[in-house]
Formats: structure tokens, C-alpha cells, sequence
């Protein structure tokens, strides 16, 4: 049999435009930004030409594109700007987009509207990824207004609100294999999240509690919403019930690593939940509540349960030694590491492409 050599798709030139509140990837706070870091440095992995336009206190090892310091890089050293800066500060990133938009083959755009008018004629060579819900009017207003342009929903469940037109795939989120091992867990359950009333906190207590074990609850006060922890959670916290603040990876791999279950007691139509898989990295099994993404990411009685009540919830506490916690974190490595997601989003651009 003649040997016949297979040709190399060639690299990309690709540009990932991130949103301008927080540096990219996030000192804390800023799971957007986190994501699209782990997708920039997993295509460079892959030998794409890439390029970051991102505030200027990003890192990354892509060529990086920017106008000016990130929001919260303003704010750490101006104090509280004025409302408006958060436009200005967008304006000049896709100012600089514009400028440099013929150098790219694809642009992957993560922020909010105006990108989609910046395209122009190539438009159809981008992709939108929204990590926010998509049932809301000023979505609906700009999916109508621009329904030739490619959007990537991060679910199924987020999918279902985007527009046929709009529609051209479903990525769910990945992170590094290595970001976080498989801990020893058997110690209480934890939550990570905002202290507000889309994710719960309150009901975790509740949960933790009622189930006779302690936890421990990692996260922002909502600075939209501050009264919910003072009024909701404060009253609820004691001995067994411990909030400890924003985490960094390594202090979230200690919390996870050791906890018997992650709660994720969310009352929204939650579009991915990136916490739940960096749960799963840890070996961690997750109790979490039948809402949005929930059963694309959960393999009930693999990595966890899905349940609809407090009750359903403490009853799956009570078996979740029966979760095998080494199943969990291979489910982790066959299903959201950041190399599939960005193999899943080249497929995505190569596609696009190919229409042309």
C-alpha cells in the first residue's frame, strides 16, 4: 500500500477580544476573564496565532493588543470613576480592533454589544460567546438587530434563548488539566460564589446544617446587592458556618480538595457554572439544584446529584460517600479540560470559515 501523506490544517490567526473590568486572566473576581485566558493560552498550545486585545494589566503569552488598564486597575488607583468610564474604556479597545482587524481570520469577541457593529463586513468570520443569560430584552433587541452575526452558547440550556439565526454551536467551558488535583475530601461541604440571591449562600447554610455537617462559604459580598448578606446570610453564619472571602486558585484547591461535596444551591437559569467543574478537577462531587446548565455538567450518581429541594438535598448529602471521588476527576479530564474546549471553538472557526 502507497503511503500517501495526509496535509496539515494550518494555524489560524485568531483574536480574542475580552471584556475591560477586570485584567485578563482575573486577579480574584472575573470568571469571564478567566475563561477566555484559558482559551487564549490553550490555542497557543495548540500553535495558533493568537491575539489578546485585553486591558493592558493582562498577561498572557499571546500577542497582546491594548488600550488602556483594566476597571478595576482604575479604580484600585483613581478611587470610584465616574459611571461612563466602563464605555470609554470598551470604546477604545474596539477602536483598536477596527485597526487591526484585517490581520485576523477569526475574531472571538466576549464582551457585551458594540463588537457587532465594529465587524462590519466580517462579521460572518467572528464568533460571540455571551457569558451571561439570554432571556433578558437587551439581548433580545441585539440578537435581532444583528442576526447574521455567530454566537457559541456555553449550554444547551443557554442555547435554547438564542435566536436560530444566531445559532452555530454550544462550547461548554474547560479549564487547565492541572490547574487543580484530585484532593482527599472527607472533611465538610463548601460553596463558592457571590453572596447573592442568584446563588444562594443562604440555602447552603441551610443545607450544611440540617445535614449535621460544617461549611465553609468562599466569595464576594454582590456589590449590586450588599443587603442580601447582611440580611440573608450574616445572621446564619456561626462555628459551623464559616464565610472566609474571595479565593485564589491555591486557597480554593484546599477548599474543594478537602470538602466531601460542593453545594450549588443557584435560583437562576445559570448559564455554565464554572465552580462545578473546578470541583469535579478536585475530585469533588457536586450537589447541585435543577436549574439552567446543571444536567449538561452533572452525571447523576458519577459526579454528584441534581435535586430541586433543600430536603432532596440534604437526603443526597447523606450518600454522597457513595460517590467514587477518583470517577469524578476523570469525568473532569474527559469532558472540561481547556484543550477541548479549544479544539471545540477551532472547529467552530474552521466551519465558519469554510463558508465563505
Amino acid at each position: 500500500m502507497r503511503f500517501v501523506p495526509v496535509a496539515m490544517e494550518s494555524p489560524l490567526r485568531i483574536a480574542q477580544l475580552a471584556p475591560v473590568i477586570y485584567p485578563t486572566p482575573p486577579r480574584g473576581t472575573g470568571g469571564t476573564e478567566r475563561v477566555v485566558s484559558d482559551l487564549t493560552e490553550a490555542l497557543m498550545a495548540m500553535g495558533h496565532d493568537v491575539t489578546l486585545i485585553a486591558p493592558s494589566d493582562s498577561v498572557t503569552t499571546a500577542r497582546h493588543l491594548s488600550a488602556h488598564p483594566s476597571l478595576s486597575a482604575l479604580e484600585a488607583y483613581h478611587g470610584p470613576v465616574a459611571p461612563g468610564v466602563p464605555a470609554a474604556l470598551e470604546a477604545a479597545q474596539l477602536g483598536l480592533l477596527a485597526k487591526h482587524l484585517a490581520e485576523f481570520d477569526i475574531v472571538h469577541c466576549h464582551g457585551e454589544f458594540a463588537h457587532a457593529a465594529v465587524l462590519g463586513d466580517r462579521i460572518g468570520h467572528s464568533v460571540t460567546t455571551v457569558h451571561w443569560r439570554l432571556d433578558e430584552l437587551d439581548r433580545k433587541l441585539f440578537f435581532h438587530s444583528f442576526p447574521e452575526l455567530p454566537v457559541a452558547a456555553i449550554s444547551a440550556a443557554q442555547g435554547r434563548d438564542l435566536p436560530r439565526a444566531n445559532r452555530t454551536g454550544v462550547v461548554h467551558h474547560g479549564i487547565p488539566v492541572d490547574r487543580f488535583q484530585a484532593g482527599p475530601g472527607g472533611g465538610g461541604v463548601a460553596f463558592i460564589g457571590r453572596m447573592t440571591d442568584q446563588k444562594r449562600p443562604d440555602v447552603a447554610i441551610r443545607v450544611a446544617r440540617a445535614a449535621g455537617r460544617p461549611i465553609r462559604l468562599a466569595g464576594g459580598i454582590d456589590v449590586g446587592n450588599p443587603r442580601y448578606f447582611d440580611e440573608r446570610v450574616a445572621p446564619l453564619l456561626g462555628e459551623d458556618a464559616v464565610h472566609v472571602g474571595e479565593i485564589d486558585d491555591r486557597a480554593k484547591q484546599g477548599l474543594l480538595g478537602e470538602a466531601a461535596a460542593l453545594l450549588f444551591p443557584i435560583d437562576w437559569p445559570e448559564p455554565f457554572g464554572l465552580v462545578m467543574i473546578e470541583a469535579m478537577a478536585c475530585g469533588t462531587p457536586v450537589i447541585a439544584w435543577d436549574r439552567g446548565s446543571v444536567r449538561e455538567v452533572i452525571d447523576p450518581g458519577v459526579t454528584g446529584f441534581v435535586v430541586r429541594t433543600e430536603e432532596e438535598a440534604v437526603a443526597a448529602l447523606a450518600k454522597i460517600d457513595t460517590i467514587d471521588r477518583a470517577g469524578v476527576r476523570e469525568r473532569f479530564e474527559a469532558r472540561f479540560t481547556a484543550a477541548r474546549m479549544a479544539e471545540d471553538y477551532v472547529a467552530i472557526y474552521r466551519e465558519l470559515l469554510g463558508r465563505a
